[in-house]
């Protein structure tokens, strides 16, 4: 996969990518508008959003109803770091979800590959060039 970073002004940083552009903006507490999610908050939305497909998908597989699947998803920052040191995400489950998929839903929203992806993390690299 590749993305293209760009600039578009102030301190807003997009990633375009298969047609798609998301933005970020930092927060008028540090120094953007505030006009898109921080890099941080999309990085948090991607496990959430990635557990979620996997808690949908088990669900779908065995023709269980998602009206009112959820997942609420809350995460701690170090004080000192700002590094996230604690998530947490909770299924909410519909009323008639049966009892004895519980801890199953859990265990497939933990196959999460952007979850998985931090617990083996990738080598990373920077180079610079010019253009």
């Amino acid at each position: 996969m590749e993305m293209k970073i760009s600039f578009p002004g102030g301190r807003r940083v997009d990633a375009d990518f298969n047609g798609f552009t998301v933005p970020t903006d930092q927060s008028t507490e540090g120094g953007g508008e505030g006009s898109a999610p921080e890099p941080n908050d999309l990085f948090i939305a991607s496990l959430g959003t990635c557990a979620g497909i996997y808690a949908l998908s088990f669900c779908r597989e065995r023709q269980l109803a998602t009206e009112g699947l959820g997942i609420v998803l809350t995460a701690e920052k170090s004080q000192k770091s700002g590094l996230y040191v604690d998530i947490h995400l909770e299924i909410l489950l519909p009323p008639q979800f049966p009892g004895q998929y519980r801890k199953a839903i859990c265990r497939a929203a933990s196959l999460c590959t952007v979850k998985r992806s931090l617990a083996k993390p990738p080598k990373f690299s920077v180079s610079a060039s010019r253009r």
